[in-house]
């Protein structure tokens, strides 16, 4: 019991690393995004809106693809829960769940990201539109 319980400790170490490179990219695309609109009312030029696309962008498919990996070592926990002790192999391959795991794409657009980036990406737009 004692390589199963230390197999998921280092599982969901990994779990718990991806949520915070998840919570760091959120405040890296507010902080870059926040500082491109200062920028702008400092230097009084709307192609710079246009460049705030760009962090956005940026960070939000790193976000998804960090989200997908904490999904597919979701999968590898839940696995290693059902194996026996003997069976314990401490091995982290994710690539038997890539199939049963949503696609990169798939998950930028799930609700609590496509939530957060694309309020900004309006955000910009309206700012886009009205200036």
């Amino acid at each position: 019991m004692e390589q199963k319980i230390k197999h998921l400790e280092m599982v969901q170490d990994i779990v718990k690393r991806m949520a915070s490179n998840s919570f760091f990219l959120k405040g890296w695309t507010v902080t870059l995004v926040a500082a491109l609109l200062v920028f702008l009312v400092e230097v009084n030029d709307e192609t710079i809106l246009y460049v705030a696309f760009l962090p956005i962008l940026m960070f939000w498919s790193l976000d998804g693809y960090f989200l997908r990996q904490e999904r597919l070592f979701r999968k590898l926990y839940n696995h290693t829960c059902t194996l026996k002790n003997e069976k314990i192999d401490f091995l982290m391959d994710t690539s038997g769940f890539q199939k049963e795991t949503a696609s990169v794409l798939s998950v930028m657009f799930s609700i609590t990201l496509f939530l957060f980036y694309g309020s900004m990406v309006v955000m910009i737009g309206l700012l886009v539109y009205f200036l």
